[in-house]
């Protein structure tokens, strides 16, 4: 089984998968570490040098390449990933992937974005908090078509980590 975590930048997506592969003993994989560590260097850094066309075409072929693994595993997304080139169709065509949405609410992610816009290559010219809740306003609008079509979707805006990954771990037994 591969279960996979999508949802906006900030939602906890990393985090939850890193403690959910260690309560169910599976492998874990960030997408995006996967990325910087094929491309050798960070996704800014792709980002500022090649564009962010570059980095989705590596994405998608990232993407597939970690799908094709055999282990029991847990798959953290980037924000934009089922949005991009076929990758929700990957996910939703493999029969071993049981997609999670982290869905957080604009409220809370705007102030958990707010703090790492430096380190958000989308995120890093925005200059005001409205201005920085208009963009993810409009992101959420465009992206929930494809968050919504996952397999299980958890309201994790009031969550801790851990209260996500239990949630996530009943759903799954």
């Amino acid at each position: 089984m591969k279960i996979v975590l999508c949802g906006y930048m900030g939602s906890g997506k990393s985090n939850v998968g890193e403690l959910l592969a260690n309560k169910l003993r599976y492998d874990f994989i960030d997408l995006d570490k996967k990325i910087e560590a094929v491309e050798g260097k960070s996704i800014p850094k792709i980002f500022s040098e090649k564009s962010e066309i570059y980095f989705r075409k590596k994405e998608n072929e990232v993407l597939k390449s970690v799908l094709e693994s055999k282990n029991k595993v847990v798959i953290s997304l980037g924000g934009g990933t089922p949005c991009y080139a076929d990758n929700l169709e990957q996910l939703k065509n493999d029969e071993e992937v049981y997609l999670i949405y982290l869905k957080v609410d604009l409220h809370t992610l705007t102030n958990r974005l707010s703090k790492e816009q430096e380190n958000r290559p989308l995120l890093k010219n925005i200059n005001s908090i409205d201005d920085l809740e208009d963009y993810i306003r409009k992101h959420l609008f465009e992206r929930q078509f494809y968050y919504m079509q996952s397999d299980l979707i958890v309201d994790s805006s009031l969550l801790s980590v851990e209260e996500i990954a239990q949630q996530i771990e009943k759903k799954l037994l």
